[in-house]
């Protein structure tokens, strides 16, 4: 829903999304046509597979899967976004609807987010949509998407066999899915986190001018302002970066999980997993130049770095109690590590195993068979 105030243009933002994304390839080819049954089924498949291999079965009901183009990926998102954001969109536009520069900033704001969203729609295969919001367009969430142009260029650039690559993709996805699905209180605790963040954003000039100064000062000490989280990691408050720590440590935790579990889950199907993983960590770490700038500031290099940081911690327990101790991590919120322990695994192995164990859940997760 859209208002007048709304201190964001989304119309503007989706129109400057499509210019950036860019010629969609294959988007009239037969490739692309069969796409939809046959990734409806792989991910069938996929959710098969990360059931037996996980123990999670999602209680929502089987995953859908939408093969989408750029442009209709950007429209997901934008969605998703005006649903997240409402509670932060709604504050500006008290403060700020009413001031001569509202209509200029409301437009600078949708050109700022439909570049950036364009110019992720040419790099992003698949996506979870995990940003549910009660009561609102239930049939539009908590999709499985896939952005077919992207995908089948990828597959003819690199020659891969697209069968094992489109269901190695789908295993990571369906892993989130079964993340968010099959542990009844992960999803509403990860959105009341973001809700608290939002809650408390105070978007005022004094603190913009703080912020900066502090990147100055970091710069002059020889640190990276935007290494912890971008320009939103800059731009938190103390209280915020608290909470950043704490989802930076669970989405580093499920990453390093869904990579795991998707070679695992499809050892026996996908003999080319290990040449499918190193191409898309090589994509994924050779971006260059403003696209690299980029990145650095809307977070996406911290994102990405999340993938090894999770995966390394979870090579950590096991090689210390073996696969059963990363079970600890999905009793409760309180087990989630911080991205401290991240980094650090023997502090989370010590935390934990300070509980008392006769007080904890029976096991939810099983990252090997």
């Amino acid at each position: 829903m859209i208002t007048k105030a709304d201190p964001v243009d989304w119309h503007l933002a989706k129109r400057v999304a499509k210019r950036v994304s860019g010629h969609e390839p294959f988007l009239n080819s037969y490739h692309y046509r069969e796409l939809g049954a046959e990734l409806t089924d792989l991910t069938a498949q996929a959710e098969e597979l990360v059931a037996a291999e996980t123990g999670l079965v999602s209680a929502t009901g089987p995953a859908r899967a939408q093969v989408t183009t750029r442009v209709g990926w950007v429209d997901a998102n934008l969605a998703s976004f005006q649903r997240l954001l409402r509670p932060l969109t709604n504050k500006i536009a008290e403060r700020t609807s009413s001031s001569w520069m509202a209509p200029a900033t409301k437009k600078i704001s949708g050109i700022e987010m439909g570049a950036v969203l364009g110019w992720i729609s040419t790099k992003v295969l698949g996506q979870y949509d995990l940003l549910i919001i009660e009561d609102e367009q239930p049939e539009d969430q908590d999709m499985v998407y896939y952005v077919g142009p992207n995908l089948i260029a990828l597959e003819r650039k690199h020659d891969f066999e697209p069968q094992q690559f489109r269901l190695w993709l789908a295993l990571h996805e369906t892993t989130h899915r079964a993340q968010f699905t099959g542990i009844s209180w992960l999803r509403p605790y990860f959105l009341g986190l973001v809700q608290e963040i939002l809650n408390t954003a105070e978007p005022n000039l004094d603190h913009f001018k703080q912020a900066a100064r502090q990147a100055l000062q970091a710069r002059h000490r020889g640190e990276d302002p935007l290494m912890n989280g971008g320009l939103p990691g800059l731009l938190a408050t103390p209280e915020q970066k608290k909470i950043l720590d704490q989802i930076g440590g669970m989405m580093s935790l499920l990453e390093g999980h869904g990579d795991i579990t998707m070679n695992r889950a499809g050892a026996d199907r996908i003999p080319d997993a290990e040449r499918f993983s190193r191409v898309l960590h090589n994509r994924r770490s050779s971006t260059k130049g403003l696209a690299r700038q980029l990145q650095r500031l809307v977070g996406i290099e911290a994102k990405l770095n999340q993938y090894a940081a999770g995966e390394n911690f979870i090579t950590a327990l096991e090689a210390h109690s073996g696969p059963e101790l990363i079970n600890r991590a999905w009793e409760s919120a309180t087990h989630l590590p911080s991205m401290t322990e991240i980094n650090n695994p023997s502090q989370w192995i010590d935390r934990i195993s300070s509980i008392n164990k006769s007080n904890a859940k029976p096991a939810l997760i099983a990252t090997n068979k």
